[in-house]
């Protein structure tokens, strides 16, 4: 096993789950391995990779801080590469999935390649500058996609961040519009509510379709 993937389930599994993860998150992962066996009978693995700049390496493209001090690397592409390398066996079925950046990250790749047949994009950071208008200009290359939002997330001060229940709504109709399989469920809660629960919701889903 490489550095910086770390692997939970069946490693045999035909189904692989790709969750990109900071040090943090990486503590959520066995529970939320659990919640998903409860919530599905599929077999399947899970394989987390280590991001250790999370706003630079799950980002699509640059952009300034809304929050903080950090910006946004635009350093997406790169991840995915890595990624990729994971997706060799073409007699398994991948999904991609994460929460947060994350799962706007999973959302992106899949306008990327079409090895995943399914995104969980749990609490997905859709508020990100500029990400509704590229959506609206390019095709997605996956058949199902998950979104979830705590339901205090767009209650927040941030103008920038409150937006994140409109854009997530209007991804949502974007997507049922081209006819892909797509259902946004809301959560109680803000954004850092049951973070492993949210994200094993997530993944279950698309594991059923």
């Amino acid at each position: 096993m490489e550095s910086g993937e770390y692997i939970f389930g069946n490693p045999d599994a035909g189904i692989v789950l790709i969750q990109p993860v900071d040090g943090h998150s990486l503590r959520d992962i066995e529970p939320e391995v659990s919640e998903i066996r409860k919530l599905t009978d599929k077999d399947f693995c899970l394989q987390c990779v280590r991001v250790e700049n999370w706003n630079d390496e799950l980002s699509p493209w640059e952009a300034s801080s809304v929050f903080g001090k950090d910006g946004f690397g635009g350093q997406a592409e790169e991840t995915l590469k890595k990624i990729l390398g994971l997706t060799v066996d073409k007699s398994k079925i991948y999904h991609i999935g994460g929460y947060s950046l994350a799962g706007l990250f999973a959302l992106w790749s899949a306008y990327q390649t079409d090895i995943f047949k399914g995104v969980a994009a749990a609490s997905p950071s859709m508020w990100f500058p500029g990400f509704t208008d590229y959506m609206k200009a390019h095709v997605i290359q996956t058949g199902a996609v998950y979104f979830s939002l705590g339901d205090r997330e767009e209650k927040t001060r941030n103008p920038v961040m409150a937006s994140v229940g409109d854009r997530i709504r209007e991804a949502e109709g974007l997507l049922k519009g081209q006819e892909i399989k797509t259902v946004l469920e809301m959560n109680p809660g803000n954004h850092f509510t049951d973070v492993g629960l949210r994200t094993a919701k997530a993944f279950a889903w698309v594991l059923s379709q």
